[in-house]
């Protein structure tokens, strides 16, 4: 049998390749194990999102664990991520299942673990979950009603419990009577009917079952994303743009004029929010490829940071042992204090529509105030699909500090936390990384323009392929 190994955010494979139904049982026995360990009797939430495949294996992670005693309380119908994170919580889990592979190609499916904290699981729990995994399983010959029958197994509506939560914790009133309309884009994700049922007079894209994507991956990034920009540049009256990826823990949006707000930008306004407006107090936690404006701000506002590992695993830990007021990672991922300690796209929408309405300001209006405090900045990613054994000469060169320089960029400084960042001069640096969940290499940038982002990773780019072909 092949080995399953847990990347940065769960066990993530190719449908019919390595994501099959016997591998997930397999990984659902080292669940259960997990879960027994702790317990003689435990309990267990289990969730799926949009993606192919994701009822038949999520009931299949079901039927093992009710087959070594675990209650199980398995989502009706797709659910997005928190939603599940929110019902372990609830319900007092041991562990939580989620079946997705978040923002990956259509091709993809997934096994993320969450904590009864409502959170991802910590990477101690995580390591010793993948050290359960057996290398065969018995096929179950208990069915699922059985267990229902039993009271073993109970189907639960984690949407409308997430949605309740939602309701007691903003005033969607103010948010529906604001001066903007909202273009909402699903991306075909689990969030496609959240957003309808909490705001109104919305501009809906993309917020229908389509478990193929149309093919696209459903990451919320500008350039997967020019339905909705131009949704917003051609409507008439001011209009804020929200997007949210497959399983709608990551967002993304575009101001009133169709430009887009990457996640470094979301962060800031969110502490700015929090901190300024709110008098909100705690640690800012964001992992090491977010943008070091971060760093300005919270010296800016007096709060801690801390750099953490890529992984929200990590981000997450530290909330919940610490008072943490915001975690944030490059990819979209954002927690919050007052909400559970995970990675919400529509909660960090809402509260930054909420901003919007209580202030009266426009995004960009609201952009302007943090450039304020931290300066402007652009900040962009290229995915490069490179062969194997290129991408870990490139690595192996990081590794060894080969590198001096990047065309006429010359390196300053290092720092290797998790990947190399490269840093040119005080507001310009490159980062590279392998991706932890696809075969790519991704080199990240900041500089003060867009296009001098855009030229720095070009330089980078083709130094990198230069130097090694």
């Amino acid at each position: 049998m092949n080995s399953i190994k847990f990347g940065t955010d769960g066990w993530r494979a190719i449908i019919a390749d390595d994501f099959t139904v016997e591998n997930v049982r397999r990984v659902a026995v080292a669940t259960a194990r997990w879960v027994q360990q702790q317990n003689q009797r435990g309990v267990a939430v289990i969730g799926y999102d949009c993606r192919f495949g994701g009822e038949l294996f999520a009931r299949t992670a079901a039927q093992m664990l009710c087959a070594h005693n675990i209650k199980t309380y398995l989502a009706e119908g797709f659910v997005s991520t928190p939603m599940v994170s929110l019902a372990a919580r609830h319900y007092g889990a041991d562990i939580g299942v989620v079946i997705t592979a978040s923002h990956n190609p259509p091709s993809y499916n997934g096994y993320k673990l969450k904590g009864g904290h409502g959170g991802p699981s910590s990477p101690s729990v995580i390591a010793a979950v993948e050290a359960l995994i057996p290398e065969q399983v018995s096929t179950p010959t208990v069915s699922l009603q059985t267990y229902e029958a039993g009271g073993l197994l109970e189907y639960v509506d984690m949407e409308a419990l997430y949605l309740d939560h939602v309701r007691r914790h903003f005033d969607l009133e103010l948010i529906n009577q604001a001066n903007f309309i909202v273009a909402y884009d699903a991306m075909f994700g689990a969030g496609q009917r959240v957003a309808p049922a909490l705001l109104r007079n919305t501009i809906l894209l993309h917020c229908d079952y389509n478990p193929s994507f149309k093919g696209q991956a459903p990451e919320p990034l500008d350039r997967n994303l020019a339905e909705l920009a131009s949704a917003i540049r051609n409507a008439p009256g001011n209009v804020v743009g929200l997007a949210t990826d497959g399983d709608a823990d990551r967002l993304g949006m575009y101001d009133e004029t169709g430009a887009f707000v990457d996640a470094h930008h979301i962060i800031l306004l969110l502490i700015h929010y929090l901190h300024r407006y709110k008098k909100m107090n705690g640690k800012v936690v964001v992992a090491f490829s977010v943008s070091d404006k971060v760093k300005k701000m919270c010296l800016h506002y007096g709060l801690p940071v801390e750099v953490t590992p890529i992984g929200f695993k990590y981000i997450s830990e530290k909330m919940v042992k610490e008072d943490v007021l915001l975690g944030g990672e490059e990819s979209g991922g954002i927690a919050v204090k007052g909400h559970i300690p995970e990675r919400d796209g529509i909660w960090d929408g809402l509260l930054l529509l909420e901003f919007m309405a209580r202030t009266g300001k426009s995004l960009r209006e609201l952009i302007r105030e943090v450039y304020d405090v931290v300066g402007s900045f652009s900040f962009n990613r290229l995915d490069l699909h490179l062969d194997e054994e290129l991408k870990q000469k490139i690595i192996a060169n990081c590794r060894e500090g080969r590198y001096r320089s990047f065309g006429r960029y010359t390196i300053l400084r290092t720092e290797d936390l998790d990947g190399f960042k490269y840093h040119f001069s005080n507001d310009e640096w490159v980062m590279i990384r392998p991706s932890g969940t696809e075969p790519l290499l991704r080199v990240y940038g900041e500089a003060p323009s867009s296009q001098a982002v855009s030229g720095m990773l070009q330089t980078v780019k083709q130094a990198l392929l230069e130097n090694e072909t």
